[in-house]
């Protein structure tokens, strides 16, 4: 049987599968080994849909067979591709580091369902990136968050049970606003189909129903992607949950939420709808501006690792908005590449941050202090991890900024080139106090053991630190794919 054309399917369908084989299997290594090999199998396939829309084109494929726009549409562009690979390619590394980091934080009884949240998750993400219907995305939304909830929840500390609850509350307000602006745009257009929306849209532009989608749909995305000031849910949500949850999460649950922001105001609604006819600009502009220095601030005076790096994702995030306002091909793809390159560079962060967790008992700067000498390996991964959300030369982080610092000098925006520069040296000021801790100052008497690191652990995290530098040294696939991206996005806007 030829699979080749069902790839667009299998991308979820592996995935979802395996979530109830995880629960009727029960044992938790044979679960893991299922998670394990359907994540492998989303990667390959994701990698294979990658070329062979590099080489093809898009690809349309119909489900059950009803052809677009009666049908659910999965379509695949330069773009979803280029999040899939990212999604997929974290979950695969992810699973491995989690089989040994779970056991101190999940409760051994709890490891089977963990599995399962996993991969529902997983196939969640996928799902949202793939499809081509309005309605699917909320579906698979849910999907995913309802999941990712449920992982956060499994961790030790009780708080993560708030944490949970408090993610639970502002996702389902999100999840509302957008299920309300999509019913709007169906009300509309009479269609779910995302391209053939943006079609229809094009005869009732500016009338209340659909600015009033616009709005919804904004503020609802907003809040799944963690825009300042509607990330309260993130701080908590990454610092309690467990260290693989966190991982995961923070380097793909809110990108594929910027990608449906994108997905939306390009595809669905038109560059000019949101940007010449709105003050959309001017209010991204400001909000990017003001997580990128109100969070980098907050992560200055935090006393934990894992909460640091958590308003560290915010600020980060700030930096993709602040590419989409410049509404121009450069500023899309400095968002699109950055969108990427700080997947990897969080995922490998929060990875590293498990491992030292695992190590020495915690992630508080007092847990840390004499970490170069005790686990020089990890604390090393964490510099460079650092250095790439300062964009120091040489890391992945690097490639993003310069090319926002071009998008800027572009539009003669030579203030925004100091506001990015000085962001920048915010980020070096919360990097420098893991560095003083780790390298300047002795190990508290009650942290001298460290515990050592299960290769399961070490070596997918020594993977995406090595990713970090790859990526920041050959950007062919990364600065390729995004600046494709963003040319098809803009050019085919109206």
């Amino acid at each position: 049987m030829n699979l080749a054309p069902h790839l667009p399917a299998l991308q979820v369908v592996v995935p979802l599968i395996a979530a109830p084989l995880t629960v009727l299997l029960r044992q938790r290594s044979v679960a893991f080994a299922v998670a394990l090999v359907a994540s492998w199998l989303a990667l390959a396939i994701s990698l294979l849909l990658w070329w062979q829309v590099a080489n093809t084109g898009i690809i349309s494929y119909a489900i059950g067979s009803w052809p677009a726009p009666w049908g659910i549409e999965y379509r695949i562009d330069r773009l979803n591709s280029f999040i899939l690979v990212l999604v997929a390619g974290i979950a695969a590394l992810v699973l491995p580091f989690s089989r040994a980091s779970i056991e101190s934080e999940v409760a051994a009884q709890q490891h089977y369902l963990f599995y399962t949240m996993f991969v529902l998750c997983l196939a969640g993400l996928l799902g949202i990136a793939i499809t081509g219907d309005a309605f699917n995305i909320f579906v698979f939304l849910e999907v995913s968050s309802l999941s990712a909830y449920v992982l956060i929840a499994l961790g030790r500390d009780r708080r993560a049970l708030f944490a949970a609850y408090q993610y639970l509350l502002m996702g389902s307000i999100g999840a509302t606003f957008l299920v309300i602006g999509i019913g709007l745009l169906y009300l509309m257009t009479g269609t779910l189909n995302l391209a053939d929306m943006g079609q229809r849209l094009a005869s009732v532009q500016g009338t209340r129903p659909v600015l009033a989608a616009l709005a919804f749909i904004t503020v609802g995305v907003s809040l799944k992607l963690a825009l300042f000031p509607l990330h309260q849910w993130l701080p908590n949500a990454y610092t309690f949950a467990p260290s693989a949850v966190s991982a995961f999460l923070a380097a793909t649950a809110t990108k594929v939420a910027v990608y449906v922001l994108l997905r939306f105001y390009f595809t669905v609604f038109g560059e000019s709808a949101v940007f010449a006819r709105l003050p959309m600009q001017q209010m991204m502009l400001l909000l990017a501006l003001a997580g990128m220095f109100a969070a980098s601030t907050i992560a200055i005076f935090q006393t934990d690792l894992k909460r640091l790096f958590a308003y560290s994702s915010v600020a980060q995030i700030g930096y993709i908005i602040l590419g989409l306002s410049f509404n121009s091909v450069s500023g899309l793809t400095a968002s699109i590449v950055h969108l990427f390159n700080h997947g990897v560079t969080k995922g490998a962060i929060f990875m590293l941050l498990g491992c030292v967790a695992l190590g020495v008992g915690g992630t508080s700067l007092t847990r840390v202090q004499g970490l170069g000498k005790r686990m020089p390996l990890a604390s090393f991964g964490m510099v460079i991890g650092g250095l790439s959300l300062m964009g120091v030369p040489g890391t992945a982080g690097f490639i993003s900024k310069w090319y926002l610092l071009l998008a800027a000098l572009e539009q003669g925006q030579w203030w925004l080139v100091f506001m990015i520069a000085l962001s920048s040296l915010l980020a070096a000021v919360y990097v420098w106090r893991f560095v003083e801790a780790a390298y300047l100052r002795e190990p508290h008497q009650n942290t001298t053991n460290v515990a050592p690191t299960p290769w399961l652990m070490s070596v997918p995290t020594a993977i995406l630190v090595l990713a970090i530098v790859y990526f920041g040294l050959d950007t062919s696939f990364t600065m390729g794919t995004a600046s494709e991206a963003a040319a098809a996005l803009i050019g085919g806007s109206r």
